[in-house]
Formats: structure tokens, C-alpha cells, sequence
């Protein structure tokens, strides 16, 4: 489709728009040039914030529908038509092409991981191998499937090759003991690391965009959901394929464990990124629906906590366990925060979601702050270790973003600000937790001589 069709075509819209304005009887010729001219100042401005005009067209009106009742008529009439339109093209041959072009490569990408699985086997690699390079045989085929869909040029493959590769030389050549700290941390953090790279090749066609990472957030959520259903229906299959083999007296197990769970896992991880990119821009959105569930539920809880802590009076016995446990709280408060901005309209006025979501943050940053006060003291207590400092370290990290993100959400609450500043922080700060992941699995081990 070339700029003059996509402008004929907004244009057309435009003047659909119009005539559903003409209808009513009580409307002049210069009330109708006033709202059409809102209209085209607000597509105009959500445009260049980075959406196309259609998708701009789409969002301007619903913002209307919420100014008078004659445009919360045309957005609930055309609505449903225009999503449509946007994504289910398949009168219109180049985007038809470019479906089908993308499924083959999709279809290209998860046989190369599916095969890169398999090659280790050929000098009888043990589990242990795979333990550590688990990343390295499904991420890379997904930064490459992106890399196509983004046409991706100029020095980033270069880059992507390059800390694909350092991750690679980090999983096998340093000398770890199979039980120590540093391998545990390389084993739990070098996926988060190389997931990081991923999102550098999302983000390929406009590095400098905030937008553009947010939806790698969103995109992150998405593909996550994806590969859970995917291999949960797996696990299905598993079970059907056990009865059915059994039945005519013939055993799967060799099948099962050395070719269809692990070539279809890494299979799925692009398989999964294909689904999320193809349905970009549809109205049913899974983000907010997972948002507005869990973040009440999430809220509550912390507060539910602080309440017993402070009518007991007693501190947070930090152990190995319990540390993880906080870790992965906090993860999952930021995880829904930063979902949850993905998904949000940045134009939209402040509501109870905002606040709630602010408490939920305060909440979060009090018992960051008492586990890390714990921490301390188990550190003067056994001394200073890997495991504590990679700890102190995710949690200080963790802590400034919340400290930010709390700070700009009550002054979004308290209308000092707009919403997006506090999506441009959250956007900005992505690359210190790549940077953090990094520096566990890359300088902490030498440092502390791979124990």
C-alpha cells in the first residue's frame, strides 16, 4: 500500500465520520468543522507519538466518545469495522504476501532451534550442558525471527551475533563447579540476560523509542502467556500420545523425552513470538484483562502482610528460600506494573486503577526495604557471599524503579504530571536491569574466583 492510499483511505474515514455527524438534526455545518477539526489535531498528535494514522484514526475517535454522546455513538458503531480493518487485511495482497512470508520464516526459525538442540548430542552432550545453554538453543532463533520482521540492517545483527556469542562463551568456558554459586546464578540470570538481547531486536527499527520498548514489555507478557498454553496443550498431547502408543503395545518414552519435549519447547518460544506479532494491534487485548485482575489481588496481599509484620512487631527472617520468595514477589509487582503501563492509553485521565496501583508500589518498596534491612544483617552475621550480593544488588535495582515509579505515580494521581512521564521512566530504566543480569553473569563469578 503506498502513502497516498493510506491517505485516501484515512480521508475516507474522515469523511464517514462526517456524515454520521450530519445526521443529527441539531448539528450546524460549524459545529461539525469544530469537532472534525479536534478530530484531525488529535489523530495529528497520537501520530506522532508513534502510531499509524489508522490506528490514530481509531484511538482519537474513542477519546471523543468520551466527550459527547454523538461520538460515543460513531466510536461504538465503527469500532469493531476499523480493528478489523487494520488487522484482518487479507484483500490486500502485499499485506497477504507479507503474512505468508512471515510464517515461513517463523516456520524456518522454530526448525533451526528444534535442530540446534539436538546437535549437541552428537559428542553425547549431558544434561548438565543443557542446563546451562537452555537460552541459547530457543533465544536466539527468536531475536532472529524478530530481526526479519523488523528488516533489521546496519550494525544491531552485528551486535545481537555478538552478545548472543559472550553469552555463549559465559555458559561454557567459565570454570563453575556444578554445585556453586556461580553456576546457580549463570543458570537463573543468563536467560534473563539473553531475553534482554531479544528485546534489542524488537526494538531494532526505532532503538530511540519509548513506545517501542513499552510494547516489548507487552509483547514480553504476551509471548509468556502463549508458551504457558502452548505447553500445557503440549502436556496434552503427551498424555494422548502415551495412551495411543500403549494401546497398540509400543512404548513413546525415547520419543517423548529425547525429540517432542525438548524440540517442541524451543519450537514454541517461536512459535510464540510469531502468535504475539500477528495479532498486534487487535482489540482483544490480554494485558489488561491479566492487569486488572491480579493487581487487586497482589495489592491486598502486600497490604494483608504489612499488617500481620507490624501487629506482630517482628522483623523478616531472611533465609535461602525466603529470599527467593521476596525476589520473585517484587518481580511480579514490577512485572505487573510495567504490564499494566503497556496496556494503559497514555492520554487517558488518572481512575482507581492509578491509585490502587500506587498503593500496591508503596507496598512493594516498605518490604523491599525491610528485607534489605534483614539482609544486612545476615550479611555482619555469615559474611559477604555471591548469592548476598547478587541479592542486595536485584533488590536495590528493583528499589530505585519502585521509588521512581512511586514518586511519578502520585503526581500523576495528584494531577502534578502526565501519565507519560511515568511511562518514559519505566521505559528508560529497562537497559539497567539488562546491564544488572549482565554483570551477575559476567564480572560476579571472576570476582568471587567461580565459586
Amino acid at each position: 500500500m503506498t502513502v497516498t492510499d493510506g491517505k485516501d483511505e484515512l480521508e475516507t474515514q474522515f469523511a464517514q465520520w462526517r456524515e454520521h455527524v450530519r445526521r443529527r438534526p441539531e448539528m450546524v455545518e460549524s459545529d461539525a468543522d469544530e469537532l472534525e477539526d479536534h478530530l484531525r489535531n488529535s489523530v495529528d498528535e497520537l501520530a506522532g507519538l508513534g502510531l499509524d494514522r489508522d490506528e490514530a484514526f481509531l484511538v482519537a475517535v474513542k477519546r471523543m466518545g468520551g466527550l459527547d454522546e454523538l461520538s460515543r455513538e460513531f466510536a461504538r458503531e465503527h469500532s469493531e469495522r476499523l480493528w478489523k480493518q487494520l488487522m484482518f487485511t487479507e484483500d490486500d495482497p502485499a499485506k497477504k504476501n507479507r503474512s505468508r512470508r512471515d510464517l515461513i520464516a517463523m516456520l524456518v526459525c522454530a526448525f533451526g532451534a528444534a535442530v540446534s538442540i539436538k546437535i549437541p548430542e552428537l559428542w553425547n552432550a549431558d544434561g548438565h550442558f543443557y542446563q546451562k545453554n537452555a537460552a541459547l538453543f530457543a533465544l536466539p532463533w527468536v531475536a532472529g525471527f524478530l530481526m526479519w520482521r523488523r528488516r533489521t540492517t546496519g550494525w544491531v545483527p552485528g551486535l545481537l551475533v555478538g552478545l548472543f556469542g559472550l553469552g555463549a562463551v559465559v555458559a561454557n568456558a567459565y570454570p563453575t563447579g556444578d554445585d556453586g554459586q556461580s553456576e546457580g546464578l549463570i543458570v537463573s540470570h543468563l536467560p534473563l540476560a539473553l531475553w534482554m538481547v531479544v528485546g534489542l531486536a524488537y526494538v531494532s527499527d526505532d532503538l530511540r523509542s519509548a513506545r517501542r520498548r513499552m510494547d516489548f514489555v507487552r509483547f514480553t507478557g504476551e509471548w509468556f502467556v502463549y508458551l504457558v498454553l502452548m505447553l500445557l496443550g503440549g502436556g496434552v498431547l503427551t498424555v494422548f500420545l502415551y495412551a495411543i502408543f500403549e494401546a497398540v503395545g509400543m512404548s513413546p518414552d525415547t520419543f517423548i523425552s529425547e525429540w517432542l519435549v525438548p524440540c517442541g519447547v524451543v519450537a514454541a518460544t517461536v512459535v510464540g513470538a510469531w502468535l504475539v506479532e500477528v495479532k498486534q494491534g487487535v482489540i482483544e487485548n490480554i494485558a489488561p484483562v491479566l492487569t486488572r485482575l491480579f493487581t487487586p489481588l497482589f495489592t491486598v496481599a502486600l497490604l494483608a502482610y504489612l499488617v500481620v509484620i507490624g501487629w506482630g512487631g517482628r522483623g523478616i527472617d531472611i533465609d535461602r528460600s525466603a529470599l527467593i520468595t521476596f525476589d520473585l514477589l517484587l518481580a511480579v509487582v514490577l512485572g505487573l506494573l510495567l504490564y499494566s503501563q503497556s496496556a494503559r492509553d497514555p492520554l487517558a485521565p488518572r481512575g482507581p486503577f492509578d491509585v490502587m496501583q500506587l498503593v500496591l508500589v508503596v507496598s512493594a518498596l516498605v518490604i523491599d526495604a525491610l528485607v534489605l534491612w534483614a539482609m544486612a544483617g545476615r550479611i555482619l552475621e555469615y559474611g559477604m557471599t555471591q548469592n548476598n550480593v547478587t541479592a542486595i544488588g536485584q533488590n536495590i535495582v528493583l528499589l530505585a524503579n519502585l521509588a521512581g515509579a512511586a514518586w511519578l505515580l502520585l503526581t500523576f494521581v495528584r494531577r502534578r504530571t502526565g501519565f507519560a512521564a511515568v511511562e518514559r521512566w519505566q521505559t528508560a530504566y529497562l537497559p539497567v536491569f539488562g546491564l544488572w543480569f549482565w554483570i551477575v553473569v559476567l564480572i560476579l563469578p571472576p570476582v568471587f574466583r567461580f565459586d
